[in-house]
């Protein structure tokens, strides 16, 4: 069993939420304009669900197109463009019946345009293809080794109503992936309309079928969103419009929100302090991490003891609590505290805290030094042109070069995206990094860094760590696979001192008191406008 965060939904000054009933029987009570304002702190990589792999593009594609499952208010998933799911008895035959429901150029979404969807993803080694491994997807893992092709994936639609989805394995988590973008479908014939380079660049070189569509997309600067009528629930659907504008400066998206342009903003620490009283300021934990990659790479990052130095070298309350103020959490784990084992115990109160002292730091890094024979090194610090971001790196340059002596620390700011490429090309020393799960389940976070996995991104490579959470991909016995997990993270911390954990994010937001039911997920995608609406304006 996954235990989330409760749902945060942005209901006025009180943030409390609406039900579906209560919405019905009060729609009399809302304005008549029901138009929403946001900023965006950067630009829509893709509409493409194959080249999507930014949390931006994510909320944008979340909302306006569907999978068979979608994330409820919850956050629990729940049978979206599917209207039955039959599972065989051996947990490895999935049969979906498709709704009726059209894409925004008026085409029937079918079973096929699924099935062409997974199966592109694989024709164009899509960033997420490990998803549909971890899935257990038939042939997922095959396909990527190079073993079978793309054809031979675990998907069929027998006709346009009738999908068929077969595992080589047990799926726990099956129904939370089967809500996350890289499942959505596709279809074919406007892609090979538009042609393959063009599909996801524009508003109008993609077609919809969720809860609302794109009308405009202007790059750099911002977009709309527009209520689908056509959407199979458009009845539940209040807003008309919802427009985006990409700011990056946070005191102009302030200045935004204090004259009425804007509806809804997140804040960072420099205005925690201006906002933290205000009856309509909320900051709520996610399940999503903030923490250090190694570039295990690196002559001075491939030996141990300076990794380890460099997690135990600071002091990370004084970064959540002095810093950032935005209610974030400081780690000393990977696996946040947000699921439960099936005893019922978390997993932090089953595996603890990896800490230690600054002293112990010290002496991490000076036998690290005399390791790789050295007295002294030079590193760089990756970070991305973000406020809390940019200071964090200048807190951990101070802390890390008052406690270890022999280190210098360069910071290297680089735009959101740019810092993502260099990532993924592990073309840095450390980076500041982030992670929003798609689920709350452990093994989301322990995946990561299993040998080649496209978020390992720091040539971390481990095969007895590997073995243990493929194990868990494939255990049944919950108590079995807690087991696994957790000795895994052990592995992590205790024998490799592989990441460097900082905190787990919270979101700072203050929105007007005429804002209702914006949902923020704990995970994967953050916003949803299906169910909110404008009352009092």
């Amino acid at each position: 069993m996954i235990g989330l965060l409760s749902a945060c939904n942005f209901s006025g000054s009180n943030n409390n939420s609406s039900n579906s009933t209560s919405d019905a029987n009060n729609a009399s009570q809302k304005d008549s304009e029901q138009t929403l304002n946001v900023v965006a702190i950067d630009e829509i990589a893709s509409l493409d669900v194959v080249k999507a792999h930014d949390t931006v593009s994510g909320v944008v594609i979340a909302n306006t197109t569907e999978g068979l499952y979608s994330i409820d208010k919850n956050h629990e998933p729940v049978l979206a463009a599917a209207s039955e799911h039959e599972i065989s008895e051996d947990g490895l035959i999935h049969t979906f019946t498709i709704r009726d429901n059209v894409w925004s150029n008026g085409e029937s979404v079918t079973a096929h345009d699924f099935e062409y969807s997974w199966k592109r993803t694989f024709q164009n080694v899509g960033y997420y293809t490990y998803s549909f491994a971890n899935a257990k997807i038939l042939n997922a893992q095959e396909i990527m080794d190079g073993e079978k092709s793309p054809d031979e994936l675990g998907i069929e639609a027998t006709d346009d109503k009738t999908l068929v989805i077969t595992l080589s394995g047990p799926s726990p988590l099956l129904n939370y992936s089967l809500a996350f973008t890289a499942f959505f479908p596709v279809n074919q014939a406007f892609v090979e309309s538009v042609g393959e380079e063009a599909y996801g660049t524009e508003f109008d070189k993609v077609i919809y079928n969720g809860p609302f569509t794109l009308t405009d997309w202007k790059h750099d600067q911002g977009w709309q969103y527009k209520k689908n009528p056509d959407y199979r629930d458009a009845d539940n659907v209040k807003l008309t419009e919802i427009n985006v504008d990409v700011v990056k400066e946070e005191s102009t998206t302030v200045n935004l929100y204090e004259t009425g342009d804007v509806d809804l903003i997140e804040i960072t620490s420099a205005f925690i302090d201006k906002y933290k009283n205000d009856p309509n300021y909320s900051a709520q934990v996610t399940a999503g991490l903030s923490f250090l990659r190694f570039n295990h790479g690196n002559e001075a990052l491939s030996n141990e003891n300076i990794r380890r130095s460099l997690d135990l070298g600071w002091e990370k309350k004084a970064l959540t609590d002095v810093i950032l103020k935005n209610g974030s959490v400081p780690t000393y784990y990977l696996v946040p505290d947000i699921a439960k084992s099936p005893s019922g115990e978390t997993f932090r109160s089953l595996n603890g805290d990896f800490k230690g002292t600054v002293e112990e730091a010290q002496e991490f890094f000076k036998t690290g030094l005399g390791e790789i024979g050295k007295n002294a090194i030079e590193l760089n610090l990756l970070t991305a042109d973000e406020t809390d971001s940019k200071a964090t790196a200048e807190y951990l340059k101070d802390q890390w070069e008052t406690n270890l002596d022999g280190l210098t620390v360069n910071i290297v700011v680089q735009p959101f995206q740019r810092r993502l490429e260099l990532e993924k090309a592990i073309d840095y020393d450390i980076s500041i990094s982030s992670y929003i799960p798609s689920s709350a389940d452990p093994l989301n976070y322990l995946d990561m860094w299993v040998t080649g996995k496209s978020f390992n991104r720091m040539g971390y490579s481990n095969p007895d760590y590997d073995g243990l959470v493929n194990q868990a991909w494939n255990e049944l016995d919950e108590e079995k696979r807690y087991e696994l997990m957790l000795e895994a993270e052990r592995m992590l911390f205790e024998e490799d001192a592989a990441i460097g954990p900082m905190y787990q994010d919270a979101t700072a937001i203050i929105s007007k008191p005429y804002v209702k039911d914006v949902i923020h997920h704990p995970t994967l995608p953050q916003y949803d406008y299906k169910w909110a609406y404008i009352e009092g304006k």
